[in-house]
């Protein structure tokens, strides 16, 4: 199994914590976060790692380096400007397995890969998008789905929704093929959706992320309890 994780945002919503790092580097209990999520993805069985990086990307080359120190497998896609989430993996196209594992860099999913991949194998849909039953409690719920396929992805006229984007996706090379240069991932949800293309995977485990100081405190409080 092969992830490509999405590190190359600015990290607006952390200002103070991440001028002069990136939002991968932040810091919980003196290691950065970008670790946690490494361990996390080895206890999974993944050990072949695509980072998408750009704002202030050296600091996380030189800390994981090729990985090898890790024990796993690092290769390197630059944003030498900003191409949103999508682009970003477009961007990656040449290093991308047929297959692969989308997860944004400020996300730590305690989840079972293997059983998606798995789920992924039955549908036989170009995508897969892990949802939560969310009920707008950690943000707006933005997702529809029916007997397994994801309906509706909106982000602005979700009144009804009681599903998130769980943070976590899987996607066939040939989705990315077609693609620009520039685009939001998104995008390509919603393109699968018209396509009837995108599986759904349901996860009862609430997510943890980094992306604000709310979800900040609320990951250093999880790592505390899980002895991470």
């Amino acid at each position: 199994m092969q992830i490509v994780i999405l590190a190359g945002g600015l990290a607006t919503r952390l200002r103070h914590l991440t001028e002069n790092k990136p939002k991968s580097m932040v810091l919980i209990k003196g290691k950065p976060f970008i670790e946690y999520q490494i361990e996390l993805l080895k206890k999974n069985g993944i050990k072949d790692i695509v980072l998408c990086v750009g704002h202030l990307s050296e600091q996380i080359k030189n800390h994981l380096g090729d990985g090898r120190k890790f024990g796993i497998n690092i290769k390197y896609s630059q944003e030498n400007e900003l191409l949103g989430t999508g682009g970003a993996i477009k961007n990656a196209e040449k290093l991308l397995d047929k297959e692969f594992f989308v997860l944004y860099g400020d996300s730590y999913l305690p989840v079972d890969f293997q059983e998606i991949m798995n789920k992924f194998h039955i549908f036989r849909k170009k995508g897969l998008m892990t949802v939560f039953k969310n009920f707008n409690k950690f943000d707006k719920s933005n997702v529809e789905i029916e007997d397994g396929m994801v309906l509706k992805y909106d982000k602005k006229n979700n009144e009804k929704m009681i599903y998130i984007d769980y943070g976590l996706s899987i996607f066939r090379k040939d989705v990315i093929k077609s693609m620009p240069v520039k685009f939001p991932l998104d995008d390509v949800f919603k393109q699968l959706i018209k396509e009837k293309q995108l599986a759904s995977f349901v996860i009862k485990t609430p997510f943890q992320e980094i992306g604000s100081f709310e979800g900040l405190k609320r990951f250093e409080k999880f790592a505390e309890e899980n002895q991470l």
